[in-house]
């Protein structure tokens, strides 16, 4: 687990350099830098309100095709590569014995970045525009329906603007994805077939009850201070333009996809792409920020499932659950556990999350110092997308218009969905609290924390921050949040053997020339296997930075012996904030050196 990429940075341990002032020239290279990052990509702007007056405005209204979902035209390939080439340039003019502690774990996290955006941006004409969870149709939703504000009236004028921009948008992205296909980058069958299946259902309805019109007639309505005549007009020119705009793009999208079933195979992995086994190299960097290779990490999911499936048989033999694989007997046990079918029961499963969320921000007080002020709710994910969806967590706004969210997909009401029965813990533990709530809103919250890295403009660093989710989910197991819930330990042990399954299947799939089917076989449920297909190498991130925050915990326990405060070790993680793996071993190593001179 020590295996990092190369990094062109020391951070100095020595006492002067410790002590070493700020750099202002330093700081103001990573603002304007940063500056420059978001004002590139206004749904950025907009979910991270960075900018403030005019230019926020502007940026609110705006949408371009390159807007979140990575630069899409080779032209913005060339321009991202040179871009990143050149700022890398400029941060080298800065030695690490120059700046402040924090300035340096500033400069090793965007050094890493740089490196990471140059390499996975040559390789981005390997991945797919549109797919059932990840695609350029699902992102202009997410963006307008979910994190675009809705305050005032002006926010409403800055809404219609961006939508009369989603049918441009999605046509640029025709575009880009018929070149792709013509290139040889066409999704599988089962991946064209989804994401079709998903984009019947946004054109089921009529533009009256389309997504961007019910969002803005929901949102809008709330407002007391909007005269009744203006949302009135403001929903007819919503539904026209969806209507006369937005549906017919979308349509496009569908007959894209349609026409490519037609030379569409069932081979699931990028190795099928011209260029994909260099790609799926990059993107498993990317996600676990190690050096890791494929191979390495299918082996280490090999043994924790052995380590992981080992602890489960023993509990699930003490309950009477002793034929069949372990992944079939949890699934029976699991059934014992889901309530009936009618009346829905998803309010109720939605009241019970709550319950549990509730319930873990008490428990935490006993291993945390640090907490959110922001408050957590848990809803559950809109239609359009929930069948494909995994629960998943946003940001609470910056100005306290929007809580953090938790949420939940209820579409399946089965034993094998991972946030149900047994598992609705430790995916509550995971999303909400101690999990993504704590960390990515006290970096959002906490001074001391850049603001460029308080709103996550520079990456999202996924093996720290779904690594720190999976040991939220440990950990509530370690500190006996479970001792009186033994089939909630049955779940967070299930939770846990998904995260290492999905080592050995990520890889399997793109490497070892796995078959969908295979996958499944493996313990994997369909719609998770065609996530894993759709974005590669993104769920190698959760188990492999889970292991990693685990060895430093263990490194600084054994190092400090009586010393060691866990509350002080979760302390430095969370003021660090998010950062690439590398950078947190430095922190860490520097706290422990701390420590050890301590009286």
């Amino acid at each position: 687990m020590n295996r990092f990429l190369p990094l062109l940075f020391l951070l100095a341990t020595s006492a002067a350099s410790l002590a070493h002032a700020a750099n202002p020239d330093f700081d103001r290279f990573i603002n304007d830098l940063a500056d420059d990052i978001v004002r590139r990509s206004p749904g950025l702007a907009t979910s991270s309100q960075y900018f403030s007056g005019a230019e926020q405005d502007a940026l609110d209204r705006s949408l371009t095709a390159g807007d979140q979902w990575g630069p899409l035209s080779p032209v913005r390939r060339v321009q991202r590569l040179e871009s990143t080439r050149r700022s890398l340039e400029q941060l080298r003019r800065f030695p690490p014995s120059e700046l402040s502690p924090r300035q340096r774990i500033t400069r090793g996290m965007l050094e890493w970045k740089l490196q990471d955006v140059a390499r996975t941006t040559e390789f981005a004409d390997q991945s797919y525009i549109f797919d059932q969870m990840f695609g350029q149709q699902i992102g202009v939703v997410n963006l307008l329906t979910v994190t675009h504000p809705i305050r005032h009236a002006r926010d409403i004028e800055n809404y219609l603007a961006r939508l009369q921009r989603v049918a441009p948008v999605i046509d640029e992205g025709i575009a880009e994805a018929h070149a792709r296909a013509v290139a040889g980058v066409i999704p599988p069958t089962f991946i064209v077939k989804s994401t079709i299946e998903g984009l019947d259902r946004f054109l089921a309805d009529p533009p009256a009850k389309n997504i961007f019109v019910t969002s803005l007639s929901q949102r809008a309505a709330l407002l007391t201070s909007l005269p009744p005549d203006t949302l009135t007009a403001a929903l007819a020119s919503a539904e026209k333009i969806v209507g006369d705009e937005v549906i017919p793009a979308f349509r496009r999208v569908r007959a894209l996809l349609a026409g490519q079933m037609a030379t569409a195979t069932d081979v699931a992995g990028y190795a099928k792409h011209p260029r994909g086994t260099a790609a799926y190299t990059a993107v498993l960097a990317s996600y676990t920020t190690t050096a890791l290779t494929a191979e390495e990490v299918h082996a280490i999911g090999l043994r924790e499932v052995a380590r992981i499936e080992a602890r489960m048989d023993q509990l699930l033999r003490a309950r009477g659950f002793s034929d069949g694989s372990v992944n079939e007997r949890y699934q029976k046990f699991n059934a014992t556990l889901l309530p009936p079918a009618d009346p829905d029961p998803r309010p109720a499963l939605i009241a019970r999350y709550t319950e549990i969320v509730r319930d873990g921000e008490r428990r935490a007080a006993a291993l945390f110092d640090l907490r959110p002020k922001a408050p957590i709710e848990v809803r559950r994910v809109p239609p359009f997308t929930e069948s494909n969806a995994a629960a998943h967590y946003t940001r609470p706004a910056p100005d306290g218009s929007r809580p953090g969210i938790f949420w939940a997909p209820l579409a399946h009401l089965t034993p094998d969905v991972l946030w149900l029965g047994a598992g609705m813990k430790t995916v509550a533990y995971h999303e909400a609290v101690p999990g993504h709530h704590f960390q990515l809103t006290l970096q959002q919250e906490l001074p001391e924390i850049p603001r460029f890295q308080q709103k996550g403009v520079l990456g999202a660093f996924t093996a720290f921050s779904e690594g720190w989710a999976l040991y939220a989910e440990r950990l509530a197991a370690e500190f006996g949040w479970y001792d009186d819930d033994p089939s909630g330990l049955l779940g967070q042990l299930q939770g846990e053997l998904f995260r290492a399954r999905r080592l050995v299947v990520d890889t399997g799939l793109h490497v070892k020339g796995w078959t969908r089917q295979q996958a499944i076989d493996y313990g994997i449920q369909p719609s998770e296997v065609e996530r894993y297909v759709a974005n590669p190498g993104q769920a190698c991130a959760y188990l492999i930075g889970q292991l990693e925050i685990l060895s430093l915990r263990a490194r600084a326990q054994q190092a400090l012996g009586g010393k060691f405060s866990i509350k002080e070790f979760h302390n430095v993680l969370l003021r660090t904030g998010t950062v690439p793996l590398a950078v947190l071993n430095e922190v860490v190593d520097e706290w422990i050196m701390a420590q050890k001179t301590k009286n």
